[in-house]
């Protein structure tokens, strides 16, 4: 045999599918129904015209923030449960049984009269209440803020 007796048969051509007409298919859509009409898409949460899950599911209403809040003890406070000359501090606090625990956020606030020289350490105290503390002789004792509030985290 040689080339010239070579004859060249015709390939058929591959069905092209899902293009219209008589000739396409579904093209992998199935037959019929709604998610096989051109241009459907639903909701990752659509259940086929069913109440959702997340609509049956209860709404709670506000905002809750993941921040602790920060207890507040008042000077009135400080007044009753400590002697003169005392060293309030976190520990002193939960011994007074003013707080539970240790790592609590704890802020001193000025409601009330302070009559005792007391001494505050590592607490957070509001403006007004060292401005009484430091007029009747006592002292404010604070370390950074963010060491404050890694201590009070442990």
């Amino acid at each position: 045999m040689q080339i010239h007796e070579l004859q060249v048969t015709k390939k058929a051509s591959r069905k092209r599918v899902g293009r219209g007409g008589k000739k396409g298919t579904y093209s992998g859509r199935g037959m019929k129904g709604q998610k096989s009409r051109s241009g459907s898409s639903q909701a990752p949460t659509f259940e086929g015209g069913k109440t959702t899950l997340i609509q049956k599911t209860k709404k709670n209403k506000g905002f809750k923030s993941r921040n602790e809040k920060k207890l507040v003890i008042n000077l009135n406070k400080l007044e009753l449960n400590f002697k003169a000359g005392d060293k309030i501090t976190i520990q002193t606090l939960k011994e007074k049984k003013l707080i539970r625990k240790e790592s609590q956020l704890v802020k001193i606030l000025s409601e009330g009269e302070l009559t005792k020289k007391i001494t505050i350490e590592n607490l957070e105290v509001s403006k007004k209440a060292q401005e009484k503390i430091e007029k009747i002789g006592g002292k404010v004792l604070n370390i950074k803020k963010e060491e404050l509030s890694e201590k009070n985290s442990l």
